[in-house]
């Protein structure tokens, strides 16, 4: 389902969750972000919650079972095509997730799934918005500090 050209904003959710000091990220296959790596998450649909909303979209896009949790990050992503229209808006709810279980195997909207450690996470292409939630402070609490 095509959710470009959008009337209003869409409500999305990502999952953020670490495993033995990696956390769980996708290559996106669809845009925005084509291409790079991200928190695994997709849009909310009508009567589900934040949190069911995580839970299944992160077992559609890398077969990984979480607990999914409250809210870390809240941002939103808007896209506009080259004569100004919104292409795509975005508001993204990023939850913290616990792993219950499984091995990352693509599926759904992402061409790769993977742990990735601290280490290897500059040497990846990341979307700013995964960027700026792992690496630059912007959550709720001191989580990520011992992940840094």
């Amino acid at each position: 389902m095509s959710h470009a050209y959008p009337t209003q904003p869409i409500a999305a959710v990502g999952a953020v969750v670490f495993r033995n000091q990696s956390v769980l990220l996708i290559r996106r296959s669809q845009p925005p972000n084509q291409g790079l790596w991200a928190i695994p998450g997709g849009c909310v649909r009508l009567g589900e919650t934040f949190q069911a909303a995580a839970e299944r979209e992160i077992w559609e896009e890398t077969r990984i079972r979480i607990r999914a949790h409250g809210p870390i990050y809240i941002f939103d992503t808007v896209d506009r095509d080259g004569e100004g229209r919104v292409r795509y808006h975005y508001v993204i709810t990023d939850l913290l997730a616990d792993y219950l279980d499984g091995w990352p195997t693509a599926g759904d909207d992402a061409l790769e799934a993977r742990w990735v450690t601290s280490a290897e996470l500059d040497s990846l292409p990341v979307s700013q918005a995964t960027m700026d939630l792992l690496r630059g402070g912007k959550t709720k609490g001191a989580f990520l500090s011992e992940w840094r």
